[in-house]
C-alpha cells in the first residue's frame, strides 16, 4: 500500500484510473489517462498530447537522483496542467524541492512513512515560504 504526501498531510491515494509505461505507449497514441514516466525519460516525446493526460507519474529510483525534478520542471514550462505525482525514493527534506519543480504530490510506501511520518513531511509542506532566492529578491 502507498500513501500520497500533500501540503495537508497524508492520505490514501484516491486514483482509480491504470497508468500506462511512456514507452508501453503507442506512437502518436494519447488516448492514455495517466502516464508513468521513468527517471530517463523523455519529457518532450509527451509535447503533442499533454493536453489529454490527466495524470503523470514520474518514478525517482534512489533520493539522490534528482532527474525527477527536471522532468517536473520541464512538463510545466510545456503547458501540462494536470495531476503531477513523484514516486519511489523521496524523502521529506525534498519535499519543498518536489513542490518547487511542479510536483502536486508525492507518492511513498508504507516502510518510508513509517521511517518519516507525517509531521516530518508537514514540517516541510509550508514550502513557498522557504523559497530562498524570493527572499534573495525580496
Amino acid at each position: 500500500m502507498n500513501v500520497l504526501v500533500t501540503d495537508t498531510g497524508f492520505s490514501a491515494d484516491d486514483w482509480t484510473g491504470d497508468f500506462i509505461a511512456l514507452t508501453d505507449m503507442a506512437a502518436n497514441d494519447c488516448g492514455a489517462v495517466a502516464i508513468d514516466l521513468a527517471s530517463d525519460a523523455e519529457p518532450t516525446d509527451l509535447a503533442q498530447c499533454l493536453e489529454r493526460i490527466a495524470m503523470i507519474r514520474v518514478d525517482f529510483p534512489s533520493f539522490a537522483d534528482g532527474r525527477g525534478f527536471t522532468i517536473a520542471a520541464q512538463l510545466r514550462r510545456m503547458g501540462f496542467m494536470g495531476r503531477l505525482r513523484a514516486r519511489g525514493q523521496i524523502i521529506s527534506d525534498q519535499y519543498a524541492m518536489a513542490r518547487r519543480a511542479g510536483f502536486d504530490e508525492v507518492e511513498i510506501d508504507d516502510a518510508l512513512a513509517t521511517r518519516q511520518p507525517e509531521p516530518e513531511w508537514l514540517a516541510r509542506a509550508n514550502w513557498r515560504a522557504h523559497d530562498y532566492q524570493a527572499r534573495m529578491r525580496g
